[in-house]
């Protein structure tokens, strides 16, 4: 006979291998400008789903797309300072 296993316990068993790492966590903090510029740049898009976009949506569109490239670019340019693991350039 087979010992029956429940999804709880399987889902548990590798709770500890689940969390992210310092690394992880490192490389989240360090993509967070981009990551609110992004949500900031979905936030002015979704305003204007319903309803006609006026002038005022388009310039709020274009300031936070603007706001999202600055933040790529910052980023880009922060790591770019880096190297890559085993010397490769």
């Amino acid at each position: 006979m087979d010992p029956i296993v429940t999804v709880q316990d399987a889902v548990t068993a590798f709770a500890d291998w689940i969390e992210p790492t310092n690394a992880e966590l490192d490389a989240i903090e360090q993509e967070l400008p981009l990551i609110l510029a992004d949500v900031d740049l979905l936030d002015a898009q979704i305003i204007t789903l319903d309803r006609t976009p006026t002038e005022l949506d388009g310039r709020r569109i274009r300031r936070a797309r603007r706001r999202a490239l600055a933040a790529r670019v910052a980023l880009l340019n922060r790591t770019a300072g880096t190297s890559l693991p085993g010397g490769a350039a």
